[in-house]
């Protein structure tokens, strides 16, 4: 027979309009959750830290729909960061739980690029990131104590890891169609590390100075360029008709 029907399996889309405004929503959440410390208002963090990071996986779920293996991956690294960000409102008691939750999340975030390019390939990115991790750990070890030394250290290797597969993304991509796609990811592992960094030298090392505003700003921004490293939906090819 020539009929010919198109079958989807996909969610009914969201509204064009709502994209925008859940990433307008999330940044002014964002914006509440870092006034937090300087207006001296602990429920603020509370409200407002899970809720951006709810809100960037609302904004991130219908992208990638022409890679839905990645996706896949993407969406998990997104929850798991969203319970590492709910661990981490009680500092001490969290730390762990947190650590673990970003961990694997990372991991995450490493299967996804695995998907886009084969892991270490090109090797230099890994190089590079290597040498950056040990002189961020030599500078931390002192301050770490022993109880934590293998989880930050596990926790050190997995970051570098996949901020190292993110540039050897956009490196073996350069020149493609989704090239653009590619050097968000770069940059979102590159934040991702940065967000750290200094999270781990507010914390075991000296304070520093603005460190909610410094912390928070790199991680949220990172977060958005790795889900933006998705194909929005409305770039995504559609279902294939299938003929009966």
């Amino acid at each position: 027979m020539g009929l010919r029907v198109r079958r989807s399996h996909s969610a009914p889309s969201m509204p064009p309009r709502a994209l925008p405004m859940l990433l307008a929503a999330a940044f002014a959440a964002a914006v509440l959750a870092i006034a937090a410390e300087p207006l001296g208002q602990p429920w603020l963090r509370f409200t407002f830290k899970p809720l951006t990071t709810a809100l960037l996986v609302a904004w991130a779920w219908p992208r990638g729909a022409d890679s839905p293996a990645r996706r896949a991956w993407i969406r998990a690294g997104l929850i798991l960061s969203w319970f590492g960000d709910v661990a981490l409102l009680w500092p001490d008691a969290g730390f762990l739980p947190g650590l673990v939750s970003f961990l694997l999340a990372h991991l995450a975030y490493i299967a996804a690029f695995s998907r886009w390019q084969r892991f270490g390939a090109p090797w230099w990115p890994f190089a590079g990131y290597a040498a950056v991790a040990a002189v961020i750990l030599a500078q931390l070890w002192p301050g770490v104590p022993s109880a934590l030394h293998l989880p930050v250290l596990a926790y050190v290797a997995a970051l570098a890891c996949m901020a190292a597969q993110a540039a050897a993304v956009a490196v073996a991509r350069r020149g493609e169609a989704d090239a653009s796609l590619a050097r968000r990811a770069m940059l979102g592992g590159a934040l991702f590390l940065v967000s750290d960094a200094t999270l781990a030298f507010n914390r075991f090392q000296d304070a520093v100075p603005m460190s909610g505003l410094w912390i928070l700003a790199t991680y949220w921004l990172a977060q958005w360029a790795i889900a933006a490293s998705l194909q929005s939906g409305a770039n995504s090819p559609k279902d294939a008709p299938r003929r009966l």
